[in-house]
């Protein structure tokens, strides 16, 4: 790496390793998991806090046109959310940092507040505190706390050799709906719906407390289950024909010359959850099987073949 390197030259996750290299310092005993996982876990007076931070500009994460303010409140509200319960965790409690211009308006802002206690709502929680600032554009902020109730964190470096990979929840509908709002459609809803207001099954997350591994399909199946792969040094095997292409993400296709399997293996902000249990007879209701781990250098592929496009990437 050369430190006359743009971001957009270095990537986004290997920004993000670089500057972990700088932070982490293993002197601090509270961290038990530190930059790398869906959320840290610090450990306080015995008991451990599970924290994670997600954040989402306007322009790169949701257009005004596109999206209501109550649609973004709790679309960042549920991605942070969905970062906890990957982890193992029950959350407990938000805090939200805003910039916005000053021309602003406050039903807005206010709308954007819904957004978050509704989202938050769903599972019992709620927003705490925060920070406002002024800035050119809006910028969202949330850090979710979470409560381990005593488990060990569910980690991405757990997967073993021989486990079996599944999924619970929509995946590529994102995607999809991205690309109709993008052609200045607003329809089919429910594809459209999913990128603008996501709603992640934490329900299903929390049958999992037994997995060996598993993580928040926020990038893309492919790029998340690859932090897998690489934190846990295996290989991870997806067998393309587990995936049942549904009639709204094939007619989608079928309209705007897309691919349907590509949007549901790169396709992000699903906020679906990947996971990787010791047994397929111990994989919960509602779960998809879609894979195996096995041995060998850290990458995914997909029926037996590497699958080399990259899901989302900031600065790629």
């Amino acid at each position: 790496m050369s430190l006359r390197q743009t971001i957009g030259e270095l990537g986004e996750f290997a920004l993000i390793s670089a500057i972990t290299e700088r932070l982490n310092n293993p002197e601090v005993p509270e961290v038990l998991v530190g930059i790398g996982d869906d959320s840290a876990v610090i450990q306080t007076q015995g008991q451990n806090v599970v924290a994670c931070l997600d954040m989402m500009t306007q322009g790169v994460h949701f257009r005004l046109d596109w999206s209501s303010a109550r649609d973004i409140g709790g679309k960042v509200v549920a991605a942070n959310l969905s970062d906890i319960y990957a982890m193992g965790a029950k959350p407990t409690s938000l805090l939200v940092g805003l910039a916005m211009p000053a021309t602003t308006e406050v039903n807005w802002v206010l709308e954007l507040a819904d957004g978050m206690r509704d989202e938050a709502a769903r599972v019992g929680v709620r927003v705490v505190g925060g920070d406002v600032v002024r800035a050119d554009s809006i910028s969202l902020a949330v850090t979710a706390l979470g409560d381990l109730e005593g488990r060990k964190p569910i980690l991405r470096s757990g997967a073993q050799v021989g486990d079996v990979v599944a999924v619970a929840g929509q995946l590529g509908y994102s995607a999809a709906g991205l690309l109709m709002l993008s052609r200045g459609f607003r329809t089919p809803r429910v594809l459209v719906n999913a990128h603008r207001a996501p709603q992640p099954r934490y329900d299903l997350a929390q049958q999992a407390l037994h997995a060996t591994s598993m993580i928040d399909v926020s990038d893309g199946l492919v790029s998340d289950l690859d932090h897998i792969a690489r934190a846990s040094g295996v290989s991870i095997n997806i067998n393309s024909s587990a995936f049942e292409i549904s009639d709204d993400l094939a007619s989608a296709a079928g309209a705007f010359n897309g691919d349907a399997l590509e949007w549901i293996l790169t396709g992000g902000e699903d906020h679906a959850f990947v996971a990787t249990f010791s047994s397929v007879n111990v994989v919960p209701d509602e779960w998809l099987v879609i894979g195996t781990v096995g041995e060998g250098n850290p990458k995914v592929l997909i029926d037996d073949v590497e699958y080399l496009k990259a899901g989302w990437n900031h600065f790629s």
